[in-house]
């Protein structure tokens, strides 16, 4: 589950150009055709359940596994649940998921690839080994084990929605830092030979101070490439926990959930799976051609 990108850190940007990235960035067609999509899939999930009568968790034996059509344009459920309303609020819920835990893994490597990189010396060996070790662990026979040992735990003590949303959260987030770290420390390292950097040290600036002003700012836009890329993996892999069984409860209905509640259904109602596997495949897809799209805009060697 780890975020891994291809990124140079010395690649970004000046100030002055930063309009010049983002017309690099919209003049291209892909990412103009993936902005578009993205786009109709944000404005359908906020607000698509404000707009459909259709009830996500309403239960109706009569009307369980209705083909596609007027009343309920994506079919219904084995629990006669609308397929569409269903849809609609899961990806707020995948979409949170990705981002939140996005935040948590962003936030994770950029202070201890801060840290390595600005320190340098024994720190920066001791925080390289930990990046090497958490590269090292199997990420989804750990995940899987942790969330059996501590799902029920989490789920009394914060509630059945509210803990597996954090537990799962803090575990995407907290095994995708490892490459952010590595990029953020690679940066720190190059920009601390720079002339700015070492004059900044001369006048006595303080080192808070020098990584506020004159060291993140310059690793900004690999970081948010890396955040973007980020989003799509860790919804990604929200939705392979949920389709093994191990995220949310059924009655939550995220992507990967309905994929996992379809599964004994793949042939006598494939449009139970077609739905949720598409709008995984289509985000996703989305997200993660825009990062490289911004990366490619970001780095002046490319053009």
């Amino acid at each position: 589950m780890a975020t891994n990108t291809d990124l140079v850190p010395g690649a970004v940007a000046p100030t002055g150009s930063k309009n010049r990235v983002w017309e690099r960035l919209l003049g291209d067609r892909t990412a103009q055709l993936a902005l578009v999509v993205l786009g109709m899939l944000m404005v359908a999930i906020a607000l698509g359940p404000l707009l459909y009568s259709g009830s996500p968790s309403t239960i109706d034996f009569g009307r369980a596994f209705l083909p596609p059509g007027v009343g309920q344009p994506l079919g219904t459920n084995d629990l006669g649940q609308d397929q569409l309303a269903r849809l609609l609020i899961g990806g707020r819920i995948s979409l949170a998921v990705g981002v939140a835990a996005t935040l948590v893994g962003i936030s994770l490597g950029v202070a201890i690839g801060a840290l390595a990189g600005f320190c340098g010396g024994w720190v920066d060996v001791v925080l390289m080994r930990v990046t090497d070790l958490f590269l090292a662990l199997p990420q989804l026979p750990l995940v899987l084990l942790v969330v059996y040992l501590l799902g029920d735990p989490v789920r009394r003590a914060l509630g059945p929605e509210r803990g597996i949303f954090l537990l799962i959260v803090l575990l995407i987030g907290g095994l995708s830092w490892m490459s952010v770290a590595r990029l953020v420390r690679a940066g720190f390292l190059s920009l601390k030979q720079r002339t700015f950097v070492q004059a900044a040290v001369a006048l006595g600036a303080r080192p808070w101070g020098i990584v506020k002003t004159h060291l993140l700012p310059n690793i900004l836009g690999p970081v948010i490439v890396a955040a973007t890329i980020g989003v799509g993996n860790a919804l990604l892999a929200e939705s392979t926990l949920s389709f093994l069984g191990v995220g949310f409860p059924p009655d939550v209905p995220t992507w990967g959930r309905m994929l996992y509640d379809a599964q004994n259904y793949i042939e006598s109602a494939p449009y139970l799976v077609l739905a949720p596997g598409v709008a995984i495949f289509l985000t996703v897809l989305c997200i993660n051609t825009l990062g490289d799209r911004l990366r490619d805009s970001l780095d002046p060697t490319s053009h």
